[in-house]
């Protein structure tokens, strides 16, 4: 199978190498996208920051241009909103969803509104500078790199598309402090359309159990 892996806020490809060489050594393909404006090097245009999107363009991009195969398409975090406009749009080319402690956006849903106050607060206090970019929270790693607020705050257009049927799984951090997901998570634990894991170390499962996450990743 071949794997395309969306970050969440502030951090690029390389949240996921840990995951990545796992998957590898057992036969499968891994792409790890940084999306626009979150280069190691800065934003090609920091005075035109991208939104959801340019990050829902990009990712389709890469998908379509993809050869045949079993094609899953995971997104942790803000991800979830990028994965999900990207399965709108060519859904046809996907065989799996997988939201990795991430949102699950219905039509008209942002960042924005599916996150909890707390979240809100750090993207405003975050984008004061300059009204575009919101910055590193304290404690990302130190390749993290300003996000731009405008995906934060975009809605997601979909429209339904007709396509395959697509497998959905949901992988749940737990119930750490200030998570927005705990009520999604139970949600579709109770939906038969979603196959819901739970590797409860809190929000960022990359990071803190690159072994566990790629063995769920592998089982699919």
């Amino acid at each position: 199978m071949k794997f395309v892996m969306v970050p969440g806020g502030w951090q690029g490809g390389w949240a996921f190498d840990a995951v990545a060489a796992e998957l590898r050594r057992n036969g499968h393909q891994v792409e790890a996208v940084t999306l626009a404006g979150l280069e190691p090097d800065g934003p090609v245009e920091a005075d035109r920051p991208p939104n959801l999107d340019s990050h829902i363009d990009q990712v389709a991009g890469i998908v379509d241009s993809t050869d045949g195969g079993p094609l899953a398409l995971c997104g942790h975090s803000y991800g979830g909103m990028v994965i999900a406009g990207v399965a709108d749009r060519v859904g046809d080319r996907l065989d799996h969803l997988v939201f990795i402690d991430a949102y699950v956006p219905a039509d008209g849903d942002s960042c924005w509104s599916l996150t909890s106050d707390h979240f809100r607060e750090l993207f405003v206090a975050g984008s004061c500078a300059d009204g575009r970019w919101v910055a590193v929270p304290d404690g990302l790693d130190p390749r993290a790199r300003p996000h731009p607020l405008a995906s934060f705050v975009q809605s997601v257009r979909l429209g339904g598309a007709a396509g395959k049927a697509l497998r959905r799984t949901y992988i749940s951090g737990g119930g750490w402090p200030g998570s927005p997901f705990v009520t999604l998570t139970e949600r579709l634990r109770n939906d038969p359309g979603w196959r819901v894991h739970e590797i409860p170390v809190g929000h960022n499962i990359a990071r803190r159990d690159p072994s566990s996450l790629a063995g769920v990743l592998n089982g699919l």
